[in-house]
């Protein structure tokens, strides 16, 4: 994370993922439609690189403006990839508007106990797995625990700890994951994302294999998410 993005990082909602998921229901007019894996590994893309909430909820809209005024609409859009240069574009546009330091930090939208809770049971998880690896991960958040009413005054720091655990988590599922199960990711990944890799730059489809890889890897493995934003999702 750059110094820009830590300085913004109160303005990265911990709702992120469900504000993004809907708008682009209530956008696309349906609110019974469910994001694919690659829509999943978009938002977390966005997440990562900064792209503030308020960008991707107005790309999302543009998007759809676009879509609805175009004569040659021959069918819906079942994926947010289709909203990405909408995105860019309008992130662009707020980080040339913005000035000043962004002010003070937002109350956490959980609470220490909800906190607490979501912790341990991840910490529950990872101990019922055989590796060593992933139980050295679960001690570490036990460690979290013992101190968590400092942790809570300064999420910032604990978010950047539990992606360390996560890192380290994801690096040790690698080591596992089976050729049968790297091939059917690549062949599930090249079939989603074929229609929009026009769409999007090299590093932006870079980025967005990588989230996507990622995902699928700990869904195969049954293995949970540590970030603070997922504890909501």
């Amino acid at each position: 994370m750059s110094l820009d993005q830590e300085q913004d990082w109160p303005s990265n909602y911990f709702n992120y993922f469900t504000e993004v998921e809907e708008h682009f229901q209530k956008a696309r007019g349906t609110g019974l439609f469910m994001l694919s894996p690659l829509d999943w590994a978009l938002i977390e893309t966005w997440k990562t690189n900064g792209i503030p909430l308020e960008a991707v909820l107005r790309g999302i809209e543009k998007a759809f403006e676009k879509w609805r005024s175009s004569k040659r609409r021959t069918q819906s859009v079942n994926s947010l990839a289709y909203c990405t240069q909408a995105v860019m574009a309008e992130a662009e546009v707020m980080a040339g508007a913005a000035t000043g330091q962004p002010s003070s930090a937002p109350p956490a939208p959980f609470t220490l106990l909800e906190l607490k809770s979501y912790i341990e049971s991840n910490s529950r998880h990872l101990s019922k797995y055989p590796e060593e690896i992933f139980r050295e991960i679960g001690t570490g958040l036990d460690l979290i625990l013992n101190e968590l009413e400092s942790h809570y005054l300064n999420l910032e720091e604990l978010e950047r700890k539990l992606s360390f655990f996560e890192e380290k988590m994801i690096a040790a599922a690698k080591i596992a994951q089976s050729d049968e199960e790297l091939l059917s990711a690549r062949r599930e990944l090249d079939q989603q994302l074929r229609p929009y890799r026009s769409k999007m730059s090299t590093e932006q489809i870079a980025m967005l294999e990588k989230q996507f890889m990622d995902r699928r890897l700990l869904e195969t493995k049954g293995l949970r998410r540590l970030s603070l934003f997922y504890l909501e999702n």
